[in-house]
């Protein structure tokens, strides 16, 4: 009996661990946000305020996916005019390529914890691989909520022509660094 119990808890244990948790991105907490170089003379910053997505995450089977859908449309960088230029075939040509897209193909851990996410980044229909470096990331009981929420913070750098963005280089900064925070909520 003894065994059966052990083989039991051995099997739900190998089970459990075979599936990683889903959570869906929160969209209320979740921002992409880029810097650029503008003209020599400063860094101009800015975000997407609509991004939705899906999270698999198994910090102890050290499994994880991730996919991000980004709305182009909602860029700000707190200057309309520049936003709408943004918004243009300039630069991202919202009305042609209305989301951005990452879709990871491969995951590290350092321990139970991401260490950087590796996958296809699609803008303009271009799609690179590029890799996060993620810089924080913690799973917990949401105060509030009391739902099991996961937030991380990653980051790349990427240079901008690769996606067919070539508007005003040298000018404006070829190289753009990309900087992600994102919370997840499990689902269920």
């Amino acid at each position: 009996m003894k065994k059966l119990a052990l083989s039991v808890v051995a099997g739900a244990l190998l089970v459990s661990a075979a599936f990683a948790d889903s959570y869906t991105i929160d969209p209320n907490h979740t921002y992409p946000n880029f810097r650029i170089n503008h003209l020599g003379f400063t860094t101009i910053y800015g975000r997407f305020g609509a991004t939705e997505g899906k999270i698999e995450y198994d910090p102890a089977g050290q499994k994880g996916s991730v996919e991000i859908t980004i709305d182009a449309t909602s860029v700000d960088t707190g200057y309309q005019k520049r936003d709408d230029h943004l918004r243009s075939p300039d630069f991202l040509n919202v009305a042609e390529f209305p989301e951005i897209t990452f879709k990871s193909t491969a995951v590290k851990f350092d321990g139970d914890k991401p260490s950087s996410i590796t996958g296809d980044l699609t803008i303009l229909g271009v799609s690179k691989s590029v890799t996060l470096e993620v810089t924080s990331a913690n799973c917990a009981e949401h105060p509030f909520t009391k739902k099991w929420t996961c937030g991380f913070d990653a980051n790349t750098a990427i240079k901008r022509s690769d996606f067919g963005i070539n508007y005003a280089i040298p000018g404006i900064g070829d190289d753009m660094e990309l900087l992600f925070g994102v919370e997840a909520i499990i689902d269920g």
